[in-house]
């Protein structure tokens, strides 16, 4: 049998972990269990988790009825493919989406990762302005700052010059790059940013497919957060100008910023919604991209089929994972819930005001962010906060915080007094 170390020099010899190097790997912590908001390593230190597993574990580790859920279909079948068959989780899946999205998103196609979910998007509006008799439009606008995922449709919509994926440009389909939206949730609106819009769609409209955007909050590129009246507006100008809207919900839906979805912060619905990372409560890999009936019929009318297929698309433990964790969130009160979340992240992380190191700190719903005035070193920070018990994983200039949605008030005091000593310790 294997000591810990000997796991650990084969996981530094062979695993590639993500955002990271063979040569200079960061430090990585070998995990025994996870329980609630507690993640024990092997070495028997606890950390509190502030990061719901990159933003999923909303019901916290080891929840018995995610647990009992998968067990009981493990016990029927684990997967089947979902050509010429279907079964009764994912119907029930897609039942429940329906009921809580937007009214006129009706339909959900099921794919294994946020990421291949856009990809979905993407190709849902080529393919439809393709039956439509306006093949041309083929390309999309997106916000720069913006995050949609790593495979190559998805990056081709992310930020070009500060994202992650600047090395791939060359690659990628070029697409139309506005302005970031302006931050402040309760700024008004700059007419300026939506005349920049309006500019874009008149000189390229036969050539735009859609607008992809994430509601209210950018999140890697920055956990900007904006005024949802814009989205008001960038609807009103898709519908004047033929072009669909996709709302990318990954990161922000199932109760992130306050609201079931970020969507509802707005009164106006998307043509295509992404789904992910939250549906199954951080159990399982699995997205859905949902649309209305004048994209999904407007397709299948006119070419048949919609041309995508994962292997594992609606698979059945997935979906049985999500129907659970679906199920526990109806039985929060969200908006209370995640408000008083909301209260005790701004009172833990109200200290690093006082730090030089610290440009702002803001707080939505489940998300607490300090941002620093300069970038920090995660091969070097992320291991201080392990020493302090604590599990946070920054990002440029940002230590944030996306907990479970049942960590404890306690916890997120921790939490807060764990940033202050990192970051006061930082460079000025």
């Amino acid at each position: 049998m294997k000591t810990d170390q000997e796991y650990l020099d084969l996981d530094k010899q062979l695993l590639w972990h993500p955002y990271t190097s063979m040569s200079k790997p960061s430090p990585h912590f070998l995990v025994e269990k996870a329980l609630g908001c507690e993640i024990t390593l092997n070495d028997g230190r606890t950390l509190i988790d502030g990061m719901s597993s990159w933003w999923s574990v909303i019901h916290g580790y080891n929840h018995p009825t995610l647990n009992d859920a998968i067990q009981e279909q493990l016990s029927q079948f684990s997967h089947i493919m979902f050509g010429g068959f279907t079964h009764k989780p994912a119907i029930e899946l897609a039942e429940k989406l329906v009921a809580i999205t937007p009214s006129e998103l009706q339909r959900v196609f099921f794919s294994d990762s946020g990421s291949v979910s856009v990809e979905v998007a993407l190709k849902m509006a080529i393919q439809y302005w393709n039956t439509q008799n306006k093949p041309d439009k083929q390309f999309f606008v997106t916000p720069k700052s913006g995050y949609h995922g790593d495979t190559f449709a998805a990056m081709s919509v992310c930020d070009p010059e500060n994202g992650m994926h600047n090395l791939f440009t060359g690659a990628l389909t070029k697409q139309f790059f506005i302005s970031p939206p302006p931050t402040g949730l309760n700024e008004p609106i700059q007419i300026e940013y939506l005349t920049e819009i309006r500019n874009t769609f008149e000189e390229n409209h036969e050539r735009i497919a859609g607008f992809i955007i994430e509601p209210v909050v950018q999140n890697a590129g920055g956990m900007r957060f904006y005024n949802p009246e814009y989205l008001n507006q960038i609807r009103a100008l898709c519908d004047e100008f033929d072009i669909l809207l996709i709302f990318d919900e990954i990161a922000t839906g199932f109760g992130r910023t306050g609201k079931l979805f970020a969507t509802d912060h707005t009164n106006i619905c998307p043509d295509i919604m992404c789904v992910g990372k939250a549906l199954t409560g951080g159990y399982m890999t699995l997205a859905a991209t949902l649309t209305n009936d004048k994209v999904a019929l407007g397709i299948s009318d006119n070419s048949g089929v919609f041309m995508h297929g994962p292997t594992f698309m609606g698979n059945p433990l997935a979906c049985a994972a999500a129907n659970a964790s679906l199920s526990l969130l109806s039985e929060y009160d969200i908006p209370a819930q995640i408000s008083q979340l909301e209260t005790w992240m701004e009172e833990a992380l109200s200290p690093c005001e006082q730090l030089e190191q610290v440009k702002e700190i803001r707080c939505l719903g489940g998300i607490g962010v300090v941002e620093l005035k300069n970038p920090v070193n995660l091969h070097e920070i992320q291991p201080k906060f392990v020493e302090l018990g604590v599990w946070i994983r920054p990002f440029g200039k940002l230590i944030y915080l996306m907990p479970p949605y049942v960590i404890s008030k306690e916890q997120i005091n921790l939490l807060g007094k764990a940033i202050y000593h990192v970051a006061s310790e930082l460079p000025g």
